[in-house]
């Protein structure tokens, strides 16, 4: 696979969202006939079932308790950030206030001085309880080096969900300075689901589904906030990670008949993305900047992505989204927006009908055609107009 990009080198050719469309059936069906059920195996217990296959991401401009209840309540689950302004001080409002005021050219600063407080662990437990309180399913996060730590306490509070998640994550994982996480250890002692992340490859996501994780996040820096990409020049395209990914689920299924989850995480603003991440095998997906547009963020229009204050080396920037509805407006309309920022469940229902899918698995069947002009072709207007299709 792959072309000459020198003497003696080769590269691989891979695509993301805007190079590819997906190609209608032979049969259509009525979306209100769609089943977009997503399950989270779990060990001791039946599947958690969520009606829509969407995620919230774990980012403070995103998701805070209430965020996470409302998410909950209307069939899709959001994850809190262990490691964010909701654990690290008791009135986490008064730190977002100063996030979103702050002037462009010192938020990096800022954001850097604020999380330098330490986590306090009585706020993981508080938080947990909160969410559950609300009467909603309660899925948290945090780096492989808190894992062990959060994870019990977590657990405890009443947790469902327990996500692992870092930049690259690895089985093998290599450290002369601190003791790596042992991740087959940890998810086989945690009574919950653990879903780990992220990873592009299918070697690794191979290897990490043998450790026993409920679910695995798919992408490294596409997300909206994410400068990764610019700054560690790390990274695979959403769509080939994703076909990757679910050949590893595929092939590990066959040999193992368990069934592991890949949940496309980033690079999704749009409906449309959103669909083709499904056509391209993706069982779920998570979202950030699109939630982040909701009027119950806590980042009130703002957006910035986990890896953002990191004290020496920042891969994330604050990014301005703006509120523009409901969270209900975003997942289920109406919308007031013609860019295909809200309804998301409208379009990923409608796409289904329209290629002939009863159900993710067979929507994971599209055929699928490379198609650069896609979203060009026709579009003068739009595009010099900037609306629609044509908005930046």
């Amino acid at each position: 696979m792959g072309m000459w990009i020198g003497r003696n080198r080769k590269a691989r050719v891979t695509y993301g969202f805007d190079e590819i469309a997906l190609v209608p059936g032979r049969v259509t069906i009525n979306p209100n006939e769609i089943d977009t059920t997503f399950r989270l195996p779990r060990r001791e217990a039946a599947p958690l079932e969520l009606k829509i296959p969407i995620l919230a991401s774990a980012m403070d401009g995103v998701v805070d308790v209430r965020f996470a209840v409302e998410m909950s309540k209307l069939g899709g689950l959001a994850v809190l950030n262990l490691e964010g302004v909701q654990t690290r001080y008791k009135n986490p409002s008064e730190v977002l206030e100063k996030i979103v005021q702050a002037d462009k050219n010192e938020i990096t600063a800022l954001l850097q001085k604020i999380y330098q407080e330490p986590v306090q662990p009585q706020l993981v437990g508080a938080r947990v309880r909160q969410i559950k309180d609300g009467g909603a399913i309660a899925a948290v996060s945090s780096i492989p080096q808190r894992a062990a730590e959060f994870g019990a306490i977590a657990q405890e509070a009443g947790a469902d969900v327990f996500v692992v998640q870092s930049t690259v994550s690895t089985v093998q994982h290599i450290s002369s300075e601190y003791k790596s996480l042992d991740l087959a250890k940890f998810c086989q002692e945690m009574r919950i689901p653990v879903i780990v992340g992220n990873t592009v490859g299918y070697d690794v996501t191979f290897e990490i589904m043998s450790c026993g994780p409920a679910a695995v996040l798919v992408g490294v820096g596409p997300g909206a906030a994410c400068t990764s990409r610019g700054v560690l020049g790390l990274g695979v395209p959403q769509v080939t990670a994703t076909v990757d990914c679910a050949a590893a689920r595929d092939a590990y299924f066959k040999k193992t008949s368990r069934f592991v989850p890949i949940v496309t995480d980033g690079g999704m603003s749009k409906g449309g993305d959103v669909c083709k991440a499904f056509a391209c095998g993706a069982d779920a997906v998570m979202v950030g900047s699109a939630f982040a547009k909701a009027y119950e963020a806590p980042g009130c229009g703002y957006h910035w992505g986990m890896a953002t204050p990191h004290a020496n080396l920042p891969r994330g920037t604050r990014i301005r989204v703006g509120a523009t509805g409901s969270l209900k407006q975003i997942l289920f309309g109406p919308a007031e927006v013609d860019d295909g920022s809200q309804n998301l469940v409208g379009a990923i229902t409608t796409c289904m009908g329209n290629v002939g899918a009863r159900d993710l698995a067979e929507f994971q069947q599209t055929e699928i055609i490379i198609a650069p002009s896609i979203k060009t072709e026709g579009k003068l207007f739009q595009t010099v107009q900037n609306v629609g299709m044509g908005t930046r």
